[in-house]
């Protein structure tokens, strides 16, 4: 037998501005399932997670709320624990990268990085609030698009048109904090030298090595490759910001504190040495260990940062690189939907454990959809109670059910001898425990979930060939009815241990009907076997009730300010359509002269380096010189609102004769045309126009 493995689990960090979403949630149960299998099999896992606690947005809505940066997070932290426990999760360690642990590894990782050449300080130009005293990222600069001239746009894109710009080319600039016209300022910044031969060569073979899905590798290799000039595509990476600046300081720089995103992934480490310190253990020595496994999991949203400069900085700080970062996608509600609370479309998790819904039920509808791949997956509420309802209790737990009753009651609550034909059915669910086994090491608990259900349908048709209702009132029948019960009962037993991953709190209750200790994989192949005592069965677990979903869709209570907004338009006011007046009147002149078309999406990406915007393939009904459908390239700023899969395919309208805007991710040829309401704060939500069927690419929209 080989030797129990050492792993070290993360789950990524949430930032601390806000409760945990479901995407959060997720998560924790994707790596939640792996851990307990590998604790199953015998393994040691470290399972730590931890709140990323710094920045500057940190700081901005501490000052809103009225507090420090520290007792904002430290309430933030402190909302954790429902969620964690309330979903069953088993994190060892909760940690933050506000801590003492995370100070002194953060600095320690620079000065190595420093030492090995790495750090590089040049002077930059920055955009700077003079009212508040402080070095403006991107997101907190506003102004006037350079492009369409939509205004209140942010300094690193336009939502309305999708244009990439820098912060010095708005137009009529201003603080998203103050208000006040920023001024150009320079700063020295430190650099980690990302470009560097050596971090090239390294990233080259580190991603190569099975440490990444092959999906995600393709994606991570295009920054690796060398552009047009032969440098990487990826540059350098600034790891500096001015003060002042909630995070940790840079040694010997007074002033300088390090990105958020430098700090952020050291909370890994930082959660384990807390844990391992508190138990009396040695972090060094732990990490030090040859046979120690590291593994990540995270959402596709921030692939850049662990599988580029989260593996160089260990690296090259002389530490233990990541054996495994696992990526998923993301969560859309009811097929494809993007999650709005406003519409009562998102699926907010302390809502669920609120309607008293029972937590498995997410659990195991959550497994059922996942893969090991990077691949989105949705809730869908109809779905979600057919697998709950007809599955997990129809097909699972009656399998004990059906059973138990005639043991207690006939057979004092004692199993009896199978017979071959029982025996039979249980070596087809025992020889199903390998392949179940490597699903699960592979997080196929979407495999996983089919095969064990496919077992279930295999043990109830036992059930019903044999009918042990009927047996039972057949004199001299007794030890048939007997022999049929304690196979099913067996049945349920080896797959409850296939499911324990996934149904933890359900394989517990189990153990206690069946009266055993907590079990593992290699226990389903030693039968419980004849004159074994069981407990007195209760139902398991109840069905999803059709008015608990209804519930937890429900759009909650406007906001007063919108509320005034609904009881002002009751009361005969004129509120402005979509939250916007009305432009002013054009003639039918001005109209013509845009040239609007029917476009369809022939295919739909995501914009590496950017969280706003989408590259859409359009094919307006035009031909090249070669007579070959000629197609568009158009960047679009709704990434907030679809995933890519959700566009293919579909029609939609275009501004055809917009003149090209030469962009930083390549040419975009048009605009399409989009829908939003006038503040969307109260109302948010993107919607693409799209024509209903029959219309062709190329149709003029009149």
């Amino acid at each position: 037998m080989s030797a129990p493995r050492k792993i070290f689990v993360t789950t990524a960090l949430p930032y601390a501005n806000g409760t945990f979403h479901i995407g959060h949630i997720m998560e924790y149960i994707q790596a939640d399932i792996w851990v307990r299998y590998q604790r199953m099999q015998g393994h040691a896992v470290n399972f730590v997670g931890a709140d990323d606690a710094h920045g500057a947005p940190i700081m901005i809505a501490a000052e809103k709320a009225g507090k420090s940066p520290e007792q904002f997070v430290a309430d933030i932290q402190a909302g954790r624990k429902p969620y964690l426990d309330g979903f069953l999760i088993s994190h060892d360690n909760w940690h933050s990268t506000h801590s003492p642990e995370n100070t002194a590894l953060a600095q320690a990782i620079y000065t190595d990085l420093k030492a090995n050449g790495l750090i590089e300080s040049r002077t930059i130009e920055q955009f700077f609030d003079p009212e508040k005293g402080m070095f403006l990222p991107d997101r907190f600069i506003k102004g006037e698009c350079p492009n369409c001239h939509a205004k209140d746009q942010y300094g690193d894109n336009c939502e309305v048109c999708g244009a990439v710009y820098a912060p010095t080319e708005l137009i009529e600039p201003y603080s998203a904090l103050s208000g006040a016209r920023p001024e150009l300022k320079t700063s020295e910044h430190f650099f980690f030298k990302l470009s560097d031969p050596r971090c090239i060569e390294f990233l080259k073979s580190w991603t190569t090595s099975g440490a990444v899905q092959p999906e995600v590798l393709n994606k991570i290799t295009e920054w690796i490759a060398p552009g047009e000039d032969g440098q990487p595509k990826m540059g350098d990476w600034d790891i500096s910001r001015d003060a002042p600046y909630f995070g940790i300081e840079i040694p010997d720089a007074p002033g300088k504190y390090f990105y958020v995103w430098l700090d952020a992934p050291i909370g890994y480490l930082a959660s384990l040495k807390n844990l391992l310190e508190k138990r009396g253990e040695s972090y060094d020595d732990y990490m030090a260990r040859p046979d120690l496994e590291q593994v990540h999991f995270i959402g596709k949203d921030i692939i850049t940062f662990h599988t580029l400069f989260w593996p160089a900085m260990l690296k090259f700080s002389h530490r233990k690189v990541p054996d495994k970062v696992f990526v998923h996608g993301f969560l859309t509600v009811n097929n494809g939907e993007k999650m709005s609370k406003s519409r009562g479309t998102g699926l907010d998790p302390l809502k669920y454990l609120s309607l008293k819904m029972n937590p498995e039920w997410l659990r195991y509808y959550i497994a059922a959809k996942l893969s090991g791949r990077n691949e989105d997956i949705d809730f869908n509420a109809e779905d979600f109670m057919l697998r709950v309802n007809a599955d997990l209790v129809g097909k699972f737990i009656n399998i004990a059910s059906r059973a138990a009753g005639f043991i207690a009651k006939r057979f004092d609550g004692r199993l009896g001898v199978v017979s071959a034909d029982g025996v039979a059915l249980l070596n087809t669910l025992r020889a199903a425990l390998p392949t179940i086994t490597e699903w699960y090491e592979q997080r196929e608990t979407g495999k996983v979930v089919r095969e064990v259900m496919a077992l279930c349908d295999k043990v109830n048709a036992y059930v019903d060939a044999n009918k042990p209702w009927e047996i039972a009132k057949q004199p001299g029948q007794d030890e048939r009815l007997h022999d049929v019960c304690s196979t099913c009962i067996e049945a349920f037993r080896i797959l409850t241990i296939c499911l324990k991953p996934i149904l933890p709190k359900l394989a517990a209750d189990v153990a206690l009907f069946l009266m055993v200790p907590p079990e593992n994989f290699k226990d389903a192949n030693t039968p419980l076997g004849p004159g074994a005592q069981i407990g007195e069965y209760t139902h398991l677990m109840q069905r999803v009730d059709m008015k608990q979903l209804e519930a937890l869709f429900e759009p909650p209570t406007p906001a007063p300010q919108a509320q005034a907004a609904i009881n002002s338009e009751a009361a005969g006011a004129a509120p402005a359509p979509g939250g916007e007046a009305l432009a002013p009147t054009i003639t039918i002149d001005d109209f013509v002269k845009t040239d609007l078309r029917i476009a369809k999406i022939v295919d739909c990406q995501a914009v590496e380096g950017s969280t706003k915007l989408l590259r859409l393939t359009l094919d307006v009904g035009e031909v090249g010189e070669d007579g070959a459908p000629k197609l568009r390239n158009v960047f679009s700023g709704i990434a907030s609102a679809y995933q890519p899969g959700q566009l293919k395919g579909k029609l939609t309208v275009l501004v055809a004769n917009l003149a090209p805007r030469k962009m930083k991710f390549g040419v975009s040829e048009g605009m399409v045309l989009a829908a939003s309401h006038g503040d969307e704060k109260a109302n948010p939500g993107i919607f693409v126009l799209e024509p209903t069927p029959g219309a062709q690419p190329g149709m003029r929209v009149r």
